[in-house]
């Protein structure tokens, strides 16, 4: 079974940075989509970004478009979400979701995706 690990969450001041990491276990030689997803409290999950499982094709949410960047290291099984400028509205539950079935696209939609990570915190707070 795949698995997905989250790590890079913390609190940081308005205007900050953080870099997110995705790093997946079992079935290490083959490569995955990747998408970014974040909850806020009281709200639904909204895709932050993906990534296509050799990194050809990646997306963005508009509210986070040159802001965020997302890139993989297929040698390490880690994806990355670089956070820059951030805002108190980019607060909530960072996942990253895995999917193993296409080659060429990713999604920002979560039935797309086949297996999930727990998550990590990320709060932007003066």
């Amino acid at each position: 079974q795949l698995q997905l690990v989250e790590s890079g969450g913390g609190l940081v001041q308005p205007g900050g940075s953080l870099r997110l990491s995705c790093t997946a276990s079992g079935f290490t030689s083959d490569y995955y989509a990747i998408g970014w997803f974040r909850q806020a409290p009281g709200k639904g999950r909204e895709g932050v970004s993906c990534i296509s499982r050799y990194g050809g094709i990646t997306d963005y949410a508009e509210v986070v478009q040159g802001r965020f960047r997302i890139s993989r290291d297929n040698a390490k099984n880690t994806t990355y979400l670089e956070m820059h400028s951030l805002k108190p509205e980019d607060t909530g539950i960072y996942y990253c979701a895995a999917q193993t079935r296409s080659r060429y696209l990713c999604s920002r939609l979560g039935d797309f995706y086949d297996y999930w990570g727990q998550g990590t915190q990320v709060t932007v707070s003066s």
